[in-house]
C-alpha cells in the first residue's frame, strides 16, 4: 500500500512515519512518499526518517520528490498536511490581526481567514490532480483551517475526502479518565459542531450517562483540560464540555490582551524553533532524530500557552491519545480492514445538524469501516451554539464564494461576518493588511 504526503518537508512528518512503522499498527504501509516543493525541507526530513526507522517494527519504505503527478501515481491514501506560506505565514496571519486589535490565532477569526485565502487554490489543485491521477485513492486533510479546506475538496472528490483533527477525541479521552472508566468500558458519547468549535454534550459509559456528574465534580474536571481553560463555572453553565479552542471565542479580549502583551506569538516562537531546527540537521545530519526529538518536545510544551494560567503547564495527561497521525491511522485501518471504528471527523453535514446547509463540513461523530464514513445521528444543536456554529460557517462558505470568484468584496464580507471580528472597517483593514503583506492573499483575490 502506498501512502503520499502532501507537506512530506513538514516538520511533524515523523510522527506520521513513526505511527505507520509502529508494532501495533493495524494496516502495512509498504511506501511513504513525501511530497514537498522544497528539497531542501525534504532532504532533513529524510535524514529524520532515516535515524527512525531502526526504532520502527515495520519501517516503511520512504521516496521522496518535488512532482506531484508522479507522487500521486499509485496513491492509495493521501495525506494533506500542506502549510502554504510556511511558518512565516502564520507569523503574519496571526500579526496583521494583533496589530489591529483582534485576535489573531492560526486557525480561528481572521487568522484562520487568511491561512484559508491562500490555502483553498493549491488544496483545489491537489484535489483535481488526485481525482486525475488516482481517484480512487482517499484524501485524509490535516491542512488547516480544516473544515474550510475540507469543503473546498469535497467540491471535487466528494465522499473520498475527510477532514481530521485530534482534539475532539482527544477531549472524550480525557473525559472518560477523568470519570474512572475501565479500559474495556463500552463508551458511546455526542460531540457536535465545526473544527475547532464544538461541544462534547453526551458521555454514557456501559449505558449510564456519566458528563453530569463529571461536570459537577471538581477534582474530576481538574484532569480535563479543556475544563481547566475555559474554567469549571463556566463549563457548567454551559453544560458540556467544549473543544479547546472555543477559549478564543469565549475569551476573546483575554486571549487578544495576553497575545499583543507576550514578547513573541506562537508564530514566532515555531517559526525560530522550525528554521533552528532545519538549520541545525542541515549543518549536522547525523543528529537530525536527536534535535527533532528535542524541538518537537519543545513544541508540544509550548502549545495553546496563551489560553493558561502561568502556572498551569501541560500536563503528561493532557498530550495523551496519540495526536492526529493516530486518528488518521485509525480512519484508513477502518477502510482498508473493515473492522468499524468510532471517531470524530469532518465530513457533509447532510441534514445531521439541523440549520446548517446540507454540503456545509461538519464535525461529529462517525463510524467507518470498508463501505465508507457514516456520520452518527446527534442532538440538534440550540440556542447560543447553534447561534456561534451558524455565523461561522456562513464566515467561511462566503470564504469559500470569495476564492472560487475571486472577489474582494465577497472576501470583505467574510471577514466581517465572523464573530471575532466586531467592525466592518476593522475588516475591510484585516484584508487589505492580510492582502499586502502576504503575496499570496493578494493573488488568490486579483
Amino acid at each position: 500500500m502506498k501512502l503520499v504526503l502532501v507537506g512530506g518537508g513538514g516538520f511533524r512528518v515523523p510522527q506520521v512515519v513513526e505511527a505507520v512503522g509502529a508494532a501495533d499498527a493495524a494496516v502495512r504501509v509498504d511506501e511513504v512518499h513525501l511530497h514537498d516543493v522544497s528539497p531542501e525541507r525534504l532532504a532533513v526530513v529524510r535524514s529524520v526518517l532515516d535515524q527512525l526507522a531502526p526504532r520502527l517494527a515495520h519501517p516503511p519504505r520512504i521516496t521522496a520528490g518535488t512532482d506531484l503527478d508522479e507522487a500521486l501515481r499509485g496513491a492509495d491514501f493521501v495525506f494533506s498536511a500542506m502549510r502554504i506560506g510556511g511558518t512565516a505565514g502564520r507569523v503574519l496571519d496571526e500579526r496583521v490581526a494583533l496589530d489591529l486589535g483582534v485576535l489573531g490565532q492560526e486557525t480561528v477569526g481572521p487568522g484562520g481567514l487568511s491561512y484559508a485565502l491562500r490555502t483553498l487554490p493549491h488544496a483545489r489543485h491537489l484535489a483535481e490532480r488526485v481525482r486525475a491521477m488516482a481517484p480512487e485513492a482517499w484524501v485524509i486533510s490535516f491542512t488547516n483551517p480544516a473544515g474550510i479546506v475540507t469543503e473546498a475538496m469535497r467540491a471535487v472528490l466528494g465522499e473520498r475526502v475527510v477532514g481530521i483533527c485530534d482534539t475532539p477525541i482527544g477531549l472524550v479521552r480525557k473525559a472518560v479518565r477523568a470519570v474512572g472508566a475501565r479500559p474495556d468500558a463500552d463508551v458511546a458519547f455526542d460531540y457536535a459542531g465545526l473544527n475547532h468549535l464544538g461541544w462534547l454534550r453526551s458521555l454514557r459509559v456501559d449505558g449510564v450517562e456519566r458528563l453530569p456528574s463529571l461536570l459537577a465534580d471538581d477534582a474530576a474536571l481538574d484532569g480535563v483540560e479543556e475544563a481547566r481553560l475555559l474554567g469549571a463555572e463556566w463549563v457548567r453553565a454551559v453544560g458540556a464540555l467544549p473543544n479547546e479552542y472555543l477559549y478564543y471565542y469565549s475569551y476573546p479580549r483575554e486571549a487578544t490582551a495576553k497575545l499583543r502583551a507576550a514578547a513573541q506569538t506562537r508564530g514566532q516562537v515555531l517559526d525560530a524553533q522550525q528554521g533552528d531546527f532545519y538549520a541545525r540537521v542541515t549543518a549536522h545530519p547525523e543528529r537530525a532524530l536527536a534535535t527533532w526529538e528535542s524541538v518537537h518536545a519543545a513544541r508540544e510544551a509550548g502549545y495553546m500557552a496563551e489560553s493558561r494560567a502561568e502556572d498551569d503547564e501541560r500536563r503528561a495527561e493532557d498530550v495523551q491519545g496519540g495526536g492526529y497521525q493516530r486518528v488518521a491511522l485509525d480512519l484508513m485501518a477502518a477502510l482498508v480492514t473493515g473492522r468499524r471504528a468510532t471517531m470524530v471527523l469532518d465530513v457533509a453535514n447532510a441534514g445531521v445538524l439541523p440549520g446548517l446547509p446540507d454540503d456545509a463540513v461538519v464535525e461529529v461523530p462517525c463510524t467507518v469501516d470498508a463501505d465508507g464514513v457514516h456520520p452518527h445521528a446527534v442532538a440538534p444543536l440550540t440556542g447560543d451554539m447553534l447561534g456561534l456554529v451558524q455565523q461561522v460557517k456562513a464566515s467561511e462558505q462566503l470564504l469559500l464564494e470569495a476564492s472560487a470568484t475571486r472577489s474582494r468584496e465577497l472576501a470583505w464580507r467574510a471577514f466581517a461576518a465572523h464573530p471575532l471580528v466586531d467592525s466592518v472597517a476593522v475588516a475591510r483593514q484585516l484584508l487589505d493588511g492580510y492582502r499586502e503583506a502576504l503575496p499570496e492573499v493578494g493573488r488568490a483575490l486579483d
